[in-house]
């Protein structure tokens, strides 16, 4: 099976160079070539290719929402960041977006060919530091579920109800309890979810999706 890859970058250099190697190798198809996330959106609904080399900062649209829009159109294209960036701010947004693969720039050429090969097999392919973030991305959201564990059915209500923007005085009429036990309520969540004041912990209710 031949597999077909569309190449894109905003450096003519980087394009040329991975269009040159890729060619020489065999079940390796390049059918085109983009420069920004825009044209990557519209060539991969042109083209249909099968596999994305895609870099993750570029004009006019990166490639994180280059990603979001041709996953969104086609989930079965599977796309693989190439890019100098490894921090977590450019690891976890690009994989949130739908990329199967995130590998930096100075990857050796033929563990390049054989990430392009497992991918179309299914398997993810992920860098060791965007392995790293992502795990660690995992962990943080992990705790931050076992600290929700912590909380009582009232201390969940009250939480909410902060989240709502809500002061002791309108929680305690809400819940049907005083406003001295509201107080207690507060002070438990806080210490159980390890957090400094009521605005944090409108935030992390947000975050974590438990405003009704």
């Amino acid at each position: 099976m031949t597999i077909r890859v569309l190449i894109v970058d905003d450096h003519h250099v980087v394009r040329r160079g991975l269009a040159f190697f890729l060619r020489t190798q065999k079940g390796i198809d390049i059918i085109g070539e983009g420069a920004n996330g825009k044209e990557a959106v519209e060539l991969a609904k042109s083209l249909k290719p099968d596999v994305i080399l895609m870099d993750l900062v570029m004009p006019e649209m990166n490639g994180v929402e280059a990603t979001k829009i041709i996953k969104k159109e086609n989930p079965n294209i599977h796309i693989m960041m190439l890019t100098s960036f490894s921090d977590q701010d450019h690891v976890i947004p690009a994989l949130e977006a739908g990329a199967s693969g995130f590998q930096l720039k100075d990857i050796q050429p033929d563990e390049l060919v054989a990430s392009i090969k497992k991918i179309m097999g299914g398997e993810n392919q992920l860098h060791p530091k965007a392995t790293s973030h992502l795990l660690a991305n995992l962990s943080r959201g992990k705790q931050e579920r076992n600290l929700l564990d912590d909380l009582t059915k009232r201390e969940l209500d009250v939480l909410k109800e902060i989240a709502k923007g809500k002061s002791n005085k309108e929680i305690a009429a809400s819940l049907f309890i005083t406003e001295k036990t509201v107080k207690t309520h507060v002070s438990n969540l806080l210490s159980k979810l390890e957090l400094a004041d009521r605005t944090q912990a409108a935030l992390f209710a947000v975050k974590n999706q438990i405003i009704d």
